[in-house]
């Protein structure tokens, strides 16, 4: 339970990031628990995360803001392990180091910059640009659907502790709005809502292979064996339907050579 202290503090936050929202980031308590809060985060222009939606929570300590919160990011993102704590100089990580001065909007500023930057930490991930990029598109996805499990039993997530078989259930509870717009649009893009994938996306596709986990390194080396095996059937399958041209200008190029050497004789 807060004290006194931390419900004023966070109750003056909410109402001021509520006003002054910053760039690319909305955020608020629960409504059982003003020391849980929600975040998304918009994928900033000109990043690999330019339109994806990650949403994570920060659970506050009763003595806030004399202690940081834990942080995490629930959706597959390529930077983050999804629902681990973060080891940031703004999380619980390092309590010595966090100043009571910084509010929720300074933290989330903060974990913003880290996202795009290349630090690694605890509970960072590394991943290639096109991988972040497509963990960007499914995002709403996996969001609103807790990663395609939507159709199963919803199972009880632990304290901040959101993971994909969900059903998307937690999401929907605190984003109902957002929730909404997503199904709305993966509805116009028809995604497909086992996968995550659109239409225009391709079958074969080099991209990254995105189930309800997040893509490891063999998912990785998958994607460039495809890579070699396409070029490969793309030189065969150039030969195969040139080969009546190739075998008639060998033809011609070596009657032409005997009938110069027949000449000069």
């Amino acid at each position: 339970m807060a004290t006194r202290a931390a419900q004023k503090r966070l109750t003056r936050e909410y109402k001021s990031i509520t006003e002054n929202p910053p760039p690319y980031i909305t955020a608020h308590p629960s409504d059982s628990n003003i020391l849980e809060w929600h975040y998304i985060i918009t994928g900033p222009e000109n990043t690999p995360y330019h339109g994806g939606q990650y949403w994570g929570t920060l659970i506050f300590p009763n003595n806030y803001p004399f202690a940081p919160p834990a942080i995490r990011m629930h959706t597959p993102s390529g930077r983050f392990q999804p629902s681990s704590r973060l080891c940031l100089s703004i999380s619980d990580f390092h309590p010595r180091s966090f100043n009571p001065a910084w509010e929720v909007s300074t933290i989330l500023i903060g974990l913003l910059s880290f996202m795009t930057s290349d630090e690694m930490t605890t509970g960072s991930v590394s991943a290639t640009e096109a991988e972040r990029k497509a963990y960007a598109a499914r995002s709403r996805w996996w969001n609103s659907t807790g990663g395609g499990s939507h159709k199963g039993p919803a199972t009880n997530a632990g304290k901040g502790n959101v993971r994909a078989g969900d059903g998307g259930t937690k999401f929907k509870a605190e984003w109902p709005e957002v929730d909404q717009e997503n199904w709305k649009w993966m509805k116009e893009h028809k995604v497909d809502l086992v996968t995550g994938s659109k239409p225009d996306a391709g079958a074969a596709s080099c991209g990254p292979q995105l189930g309800i986990a997040a893509a490891g390194s063999g998912h990785q080396a998958h994607a460039v064996v495809d890579a070699v095996i396409q070029q490969r059937d793309a030189g065969q399958g150039w030969v195969f339907r040139n080969k009546l041209f190739i075998f008639g200008s060998l033809v011609f190029f070596y009657v032409l050579v005997a009938r110069l050497l027949g000449e000069g004789s």
